[in-house]
């Protein structure tokens, strides 16, 4: 059977790309979990409905027509907007390291509602203005997506035990061996990081615990930027790309 020249889509805007002298090439997170690329022609235009409908991070409703390279968006209406109409600089900056780690862990005529039911509720999480996170937990929220992301992608990272020997005594981690590590073992990985008990404790509870959990658990601020650069290193390795929000985000 023929495909409509249309299509309706729900999505995520994940990313904006300038193209042209007025237009926006939109990298999309569709409800189904698959990663779309569409043209929205003047959205850069003085005015344009367009550019405030599909901002990043918000969920729009596009009508889309088939194009021969790219796919063109004919309506968007927005369906929310989780960062609210003015976000703050620090909102924005962790909203941009979640949909950064979406933009790598989706894929055209892949489809996976995983990745976009966790992405909204992350986004929806950090700009609850009932709940109004502090730095330390969105940072907690940005490496917990990040992990749980990632661990449903098959990058699971072992924390139960030392990846290499199984001794439960473990100390270190070390995102090229896999997780954990005993002294012993550690001793032998490069670049293996010491952590203390604490620490062990939060990486554990990153997979362990639900968004609303760790929004509600009490961190501290150098803790917090630790558990993000652990997972940082983490999706950098194992996704082999280079991930500029979240280096941005560590730099803040």
């Amino acid at each position: 059977m023929a495909q409509g020249r249309t299509y309706r889509c729900r999505a995520i805007v994940l990313d904006k790309t300038k193209l042209g002298e007025s237009d926006l090439i939109l990298t999309l997170l569709a409800d189904d979990g698959r990663q779309l690329r569409a043209v929205a022609k003047g959205a850069r235009k003085p005015g344009s409905r367009l550019a405030a409908r599909c901002d990043l991070c918000c969920e729009v409703d596009l009508l889309i027509a088939r194009g021969r390279n790219l796919d063109v968006v004919s309506q968007a209406e927005l369906l929310a907007a989780p960062l609210g109409a003015m976000p703050s600089y620090e909102l924005l900056t962790s909203a941009s390291a979640i949909v950064e780690v979406a933009r790598l862990c989706s894929f055209e005529d892949a489809p996976d509602p995983f990745v976009f039911a966790i992405t909204e509720r992350a986004l929806s999480l950090l700009g609850d203005a009932s709940r109004q996170l502090d730095g330390a937990h969105r940072d907690l929220i940005v490496a917990a997506y990040a992990m749980k992301t990632l661990a449903h992608l098959g990058y699971r990272p072992d924390f139960g035990s030392c990846v290499l020997c199984g001794d439960e005594a473990v100390s270190y981690f070390s995102a090229a061996a896999g997780g954990l590590l005993c002294a012993s073992c550690a001793s032998s990985v490069a670049g293996a990081e010491e952590l203390d008990t604490a620490t062990v404790a939060w990486l554990r509870a990153l997979m362990a615990l639900r968004f609303d959990e760790l929004a509600d658990a009490p961190i501290d601020v150098q803790t917090a930027a630790l558990l993000l650069a652990l997972t940082h290193a983490w999706a950098a390795v194992h996704l082999d790309a280079r991930l500029r929000a979240l280096e941005f985000l560590l730099g803040c």
